[in-house]
């Protein structure tokens, strides 16, 4: 069983009600269980939703107390993103997952890259940082095409 960002197996999740099915995701779904996740949502945000971003460093910092998340509205959504976060890992807890496939660039679930003032810069997204912290294998969006090619995921 696997943790699977919600918008890459085409749910409409994303802050612009949208999603980003990924193909080759999405027809491998017959060969493995996955499980999909919003932190966003679990953790209380709407859909749609105004964009938001890591205001300094990446999710490990926003962990760990030294920086926040702001949406658009200059509103301060750091305590959603926190809970969306613990509530993925109650479900990882819970399935005992130990691996998980998360969207890139995004402020939860971003593996290798966020966003932030239009820009793409490295880290993690606050749900893929607690996933690690937590040891379980998380697998960026950008690189599941060789994965599933491989059967290694």
């Amino acid at each position: 069983m696997i943790i699977v960002s919600a918008c890459l197996l085409g749910f409409k999740c994303r802050y612009d009600g949208e999603s980003r099915p990924d193909e080759d995701l999405l027809s491998s779904v017959s060969k493995k269980l996955f499980v999909p996740v919003c932190p966003e949502q679990l953790g209380g945000l709407p859909t749609p939703r105004a964009p938001s971003e890591i205001i300094a460093g990446d999710g490990f910092d926003v962990l760990d107390g030294r920086s926040r998340i702001i949406d658009a509205t200059d509103r301060d959504v750091t305590d959603f993103f926190l809970r969306g976060a613990n509530e993925v890992m109650r479900i990882v807890e819970l399935l005992e997952i130990s691996t998980a496939i998360m969207k890139e660039k995004s402020p939860s679930c971003g593996v290798c890259h966020i966003k932030r003032n239009d820009s793409i810069i490295r880290g993690s997204g606050v749900t893929s940082a607690l996933l690690t912290k937590s040891s379980v294998r998380v697998i960026s969006s950008d690189r599941i095409t060789d994965k599933l090619e491989t059967g290694n995921y």
